[in-house]
């Protein structure tokens, strides 16, 4: 190995490294012991077969160099007084946060019957990837932990969104180079010019090469030098090198390398806040180089193993049953002297814990890595503020999320003082007509600013960044440390950070089962310039399955709302934004709706998820023939103008009107909190008659939700069928078999007796198609009869 930087600036004393390398030692034993031992945790015995795990899962590649990260944070902490969190970015690094944390005593403390003492230790060696027991990553189970172990990618923008508006807080992001390669990682790097040295955290990323993914050589590890630091410092960042195998020298090389960084970000930062200093920092990023599965088997089988791609997860695989790996298996954990770290009881000894803060300055105890417990309810106020008058319905017009932006500018001033919530969004802030909240608060920037620019702002809490991954990342970062926010998109690019919200509703599940994980605030998207208005981009914009990706998760977590106009829209947004433990996805127009309902209407059909719209239709207190059902604001547009046509055309049809504005209603109730009763359903949308179902996303969507339901057989569900263009708006839904003529000519179509009836208007609505393809293409524009329609029962 080349030899260690800073060799000749030794801070500490040898007293001091000997203490360090016993914890480090220390937690090495219990990440080996947690992979392989089941009994005999203390080595007490001879290793026998027994002894160890039927399936032997986990990974040891990764876990000695988290132990050294951990130990020499320790010491820091504990030096400095300094408010940490820590992020372990490297796939399945379970094992050494588990062992940190049972070392300096919050495991035991979450979890009591996994004492710190040798029956503990064998509960946390036998739990670890066991059934019933805990994953082999870093987990929500994990104390200390904010961060999915097998995110790979995502760890430095969930740094940074810790970081911002935690003006004390120092979030060391370890970042595995088999992670450095994906492209949400290379992304985040960018995240230190949106960081405010003044009124945010730091973040100290510490790359860790140790060579290997799971099969092949890192990137960045085989970089030379000199060229990976060009990289760094072009990210904006000032590299300290950490280079070694010798363990008591990489001790002293560590603990100068973590001195440097923290005095150099105590530096930046007092520069900013007492003397005014507005230039962007340089901030400092550690480059730790150790082996791959450093300390472990050093050859198996004739093999080379330690520093390569093969100490990777499991090294010593037939332990059970090959006598020669039992033997090194001994043989290795017996390196570690486990009787000179745990005492008589099995306890961990005073120079293993001389490192070891206390309280809560304690990595695993940081009330930041559980955000719930520093959660302040949102000042949302009153929406009579904000919204729109409707005297009848259909007879004015507003841009809904024009309408939301004036909410939630009132929401960033109010936080102003306490710097609680953000809204992130890819450079769409103002396309998505939010910008109401610039009023507010400008756009966070640490970059060069010039006289063109509008909005920036040093001090900004508006986060924008052409990467939905980053976005996502910092939403993310700053939800779970106890802050609250919204993430605006583009509706047909949120499938970008697909993976992204996977782990996180994930990671909510599972929270929501751990009594001692407080609830954070919901994760709230707004998905606007929709498929339906993305006439002027055409089909690479039009995409409304992030819908049907979402509500395929767990139902107890995920809530979806198609809100019909602006105050609708802010009445489920004031909902969204006061939840807890949800991914709340509320899909909205961006362009002139139709007002449909009064504030004190739409918070009555919000509550209800979805509703009867008794002045939209005609049964006039009778039973109906047929039932046009919408969710979406142009598909209620659409069922609203078929409806009227109905009434018209067939006076004598007692049409029925239903808008859904929850998408979980449609769901039975055993499988989604919301879901209604059988009896609910049937009551809404009958049992036998005709359903039209005029829906805002892919119509088979509709079908799973409600497959279930006695009338499933009557359901006809119109919705976008992946056929797009660049074409004008009523084209988009002509195109889709949505619009309100083809709407009406399937009532005619299925409604008993109808057919032969109301020939006639059924060959209208045909006729009328045909006027709408030949009209659009000599004029450019939709028939006028569309585009200056208006209720008007």
């Amino acid at each position: 190995m080349p030899k260690v930087e800073h060799q000749d600036a030794t801070v500490l004393t040898d007293d001091e490294v000997r203490t360090l390398d016993a914890h480090w030692r220390a937690a090495n034993y219990l990440a080996a012991g947690q992979i392989y031992l089941m009994a005999n945790p203390l080595l007490r015995e001879p290793l026998r077969p027994e002894h160890i795990k039927p399936r032997l899962l986990g990974h040891w590649g990764t876990s000695p160099g988290l132990n050294l990260v951990y130990t020499h944070l320790n010491r820091v902490i504990k030096a400095r007084g300094t408010d940490a969190l820590a992020i372990w970015g490297p796939g399945h690094g379970g094992p050494s946060v588990l062992a940190n944390s049972w070392l300096e005593g919050t495991y035991s403390e979450t979890y009591p019957d996994v004492s710190r003492d040798g029956e503990g230790m064998e509960r946390l060696f036998r739990q670890f990837s066991f059934p019933g027991g805990v994953p082999s990553h870093v987990a929500p189970e994990t104390p200390g932990s904010i961060h999915e172990g097998g995110e790979l990618g995502y760890s430095l923008s969930h740094a940074y969104g810790a970081a911002f508006d935690n003006p004390d807080l120092v979030v060391a992001c370890v970042i595995g180079d088999g992670e450095a390669e994906t492209g949400p990682l290379a992304a985040s790097w960018h995240s230190n010019k949106f960081l405010d040295p003044v009124r945010d955290g730091a973040v100290l990323p510490i790359l860790h090469l140790n060579g290997y993914k799971i099969a092949n050589p890192t990137v960045l590890a085989r970089l030379p030098e000199h060229e990976l630091d060009e990289l760094l410092r072009g990210y904006g960042h000032a590299p300290i090198h950490v280079t070694g195998d010798d363990p008591l020298t990489v001790h002293r090389a560590m603990a100068h390398a973590l001195d440097e960084a923290l005095d150099r970000i105590a530096l930046l930062q007092n520069s900013a806040r007492e003397d005014g200093v507005t230039e962007r920092p340089r901030w400092p990023v550690i480059v730790l180089r150790t082996p791959k599965g450093w300390t472990g088997p050093a050859e198996v089988d004739g093999v080379p193993v330690e520093g390569t791609w093969r100490a990777h997860q499991v090294p010593l695989a037939g332990v059970r049953e090959n006598p020669e790996h039992l033997r090194q298996l001994e043989t290795w954990l017996r390196s570690y002297h486990p009787e000179r770290l745990f005492d008589a009881d099995g306890r961990p000894v005073a120079d293993v814990l001389a490192c070891v803060p206390e309280g809560d300055h304690r990595l695993g105890a940081t009330p930041h890595a559980n955000g719930g417990v520093l959660l302040r309810e949102l000042p949302v106020p009153s929406l009579d503020r904000f919204a729109v008058p409707v005297d009848k319905p259909g007879t004015t017009l507003h841009e809904p999320t024009r309408i939301l932006g004036d909410l939630l500018q009132e929401i960033m001033k109010d936080t102003s003082h306490r710097r609680d919530f953000r809204l992130v969004g890819p450079d769409e802030t103002a396309s998505n007509r939010l910008q109401a909240v610039f009023d507010a608060s400008g756009k966070a920037w640490q970059g060069i600013v010039l006289p063109v620019d509008e909005h920036l702002d040093r001090h900004g809490r508006v986060l924008e960044i052409l990467s939905e991954h980053t976005c996502q990342g910092w939403l993310e970062g700053y939800l779970l440390t106890g802050r609250h926010g919204l993430f605006s998109s583009y509706e047909a690019f949120v499938h970008i950070v697909d993976s992204m919200v996977n782990q996180h509703i994930k990671w909510l599940k599972t929270s929501r089962e751990l009594p001692w994980r407080a609830p954070i605030a919901s994760l709230n998207y707004l998905l606007t310039s929709h498929v339906w208005r993305q006439d002027h981009n055409g089909f690479s914009h039009q995409d409304p399955g992030f819908v049907d990706h979402v509500l395929n998760k767990s139902p107890e977590v995920v809530r979806v709302y198609l809100p019909p106009d602006a105050n609708t829209l802010l009445s489920v947004a004031d909902h969204a934004l006061r939840s807890k433990d949800y991914v709340n996805v509320i899909v909205a127009g961006k362009q002139p709706c139709f007002d449909w309902l009064s504030m004190d209407a739409a918070r009555a059909h919000c509550a209800r998820g979805a509703g009867i719209w008794d002045w939209a239709g005609t049964e006039n207190g009778g039973e109906p023939d047929v039932v046009l059902a919408c969710a979406g604001d142009v598909p209620t547009q659409e069922v609203l103008a078929a409806a009227q046509l109905l009434r018209r055309n067939l006076p004598d049809l007692a049409v029925r009107v239903v808008n859904v504005v929850d998408m979980a209603r449609l769901m039975p109730r055993e499988e989604h909190p919301h879901g209604m009763s059988d009896f609910e359903y049937d009551g809404l949308f009958t049992k036998d008659k005709p359903v039209i179902f005029a829906y805002h996303g892919y119509p088979w969507l509709i079908h799973r939700l409600a497959y279930r339901r006695t009338g499933h057989k009557n359901l006809h569900v119109r919705g976008y069928k992946e056929s797009g263009t660049t074409t004008t708006p009523f084209d988009m839904v002509v195109r889709n078999d949505l619009d309100r003529y083809r709407l009406v000519m399937d009532v005619i179509d299925r409604v008993p007796g109808l057919a032969v009836r109301a020939a006639s208007v059924r060959q209208q609505m045909a006729d009328a198609r045909s006027r709408h393809q030949a009209w659009i293409r000599e004029h450019g524009t939709d028939l006028p009869e569309v585009a200056d329609w208006g209720w008007n029962a």
